[in-house]
């Protein structure tokens, strides 16, 4: 089966950072979806993004100085207000009457959930494009909490090829080697039921039967459910009768080359948050287990292969691409969306 869907989609919430990293009187550029993002934090704690492009001589706003209230840019001193308002150009005099409203920035939705910073990013151009009714995405159980810890790693391929790892069932025994995870190379036949889910698709809720060394610290037998849904969130939830563990892992792409994957974990454990020092290099070399395996991944896909797709162990992989089209149809036909995942018992080793 081969799959040649290099396109963004376009008119949701994608995973722009963790909020811990965007301190108030701050900034941070970024690419997102090819296009320069400035995200900032004013001093009263709100955050917002801008196009990173002033609109006078096209310089950088990134490349100015941000007071907490304002960005000016490092050019010619034009002013900018977190809304993209133009409020202040220097070389005017005060006797020349001008249209201050003519020159606006883009300004892209962001909210922050969780700890999370998400933002909108429209099919629309206009500066004043408003997101559509479809909701952020929430780890259960946690409410308003930030997360505990949260990691970034860059991976070297398109969004699809990092959301098919995602989801990839299969992969673990060959990629994730490590003596917390899963004795080496070992093999389970899985048995797991799926539902259609908002914008994706759930596996139903099950105890753990071949539990992950990393699980028993959440204590007894654990249970867990996975979700998926566009365009590439994918939420965990563990739990026992003593404790929950959740993790939200997104992927977002930075170019046609080039994606993040954030993964942020959630606990009720008391005793693991001391031990974060020692969590993050794990997480992150577990993060860069999966970067490794797409750089090698690159090498072939270089040559334009076509890409066979098995039933039911790439599956989840099927679905999310007939997802990612259904939804960029349902957007050009300006229709509602029709979830193509039916319910469906997935049998695989793994």
């Amino acid at each position: 089966m081969t799959e040649n869907k290099n396109f963004f989609l376009r008119n949701l919430w994608y995973y722009a950072l963790p909020g811990g990293q965007l301190k108030p009187g701050a900034t941070i550029a970024k690419n997102l979806l090819s296009e320069p993002v400035l995200l900032g934090r004013t001093l009263t704690g709100q955050p917002f993004a801008l196009r990173d492009i002033c609109p006078h001589r096209g310089i950088p706003l990134s490349c100015g100085g941000f007071d907490g209230q304002e960005i000016e840019c490092c050019y010619h001193g034009w002013r900018f207000d977190s809304t993209g308002r133009c409020t202040v150009i220097p070389s005017l005099l005060e006797s020349q009457d001008f249209d201050f409203s003519r020159f606006r920035v883009k300004q892209y939705p962001v909210r922050e959930v969780q700890g999370n910073i998400w933002i909108y990013m429209a099919a629309d151009d206009k500066a004043d494009a408003s997101p559509s009714d479809i909701d952020i995405p929430m780890v259960p159980y946690f409410g308003d909490q930030a997360y505990q810890l949260a990691e970034t790693v860059k991976l070297p391929c398109f969004v699809d090829h990092a959301v098919v790892g995602l989801v990839d069932p299969a992969h673990s025994a060959f990629v994730h080697r490590a003596w917390w995870w899963r004795s080496p190379r070992s093999l389970y036949e899985e048995v797991k039921q799926f539902d259609p889910s908002p914008y994706g698709f759930t596996m139903r809720r099950h105890k753990i039967l071949n539990v992950p060394k990393a699980y028993l610290l959440v204590g007894g037998v654990p249970e867990t459910e996975i979700s998926f849904r566009l365009p590439s969130v994918r939420i965990e939830h563990v739990s026992t009768d003593r404790h929950t563990l959740c993790n939200l892992t997104t992927v977002t792409p930075i170019s046609e080359t080039e994606t993040e994957i954030h993964f942020v974990a959630y606990w009720t454990m008391p005793w693991l948050t001391p031990l974060k020092p020692f969590l993050r290099p794990v997480v992150r070399g577990f993060l860069n287990q999966d970067r490794q395996v797409l750089l090698k991944q690159q090498m072939g896909l270089k040559y334009n292969p076509s890409l066979m797709l098995i039933k039911d162990a790439d599956t989840q992989a099927r679905w999310y691409y007939q997802l990612k089209a259904e939804f960029a149809r349902s957007l050009s036909e300006k229709r509602p969306f029709v979830n193509p995942v039916k319910e469906q018992v997935l049998r695989w080793r793994g």
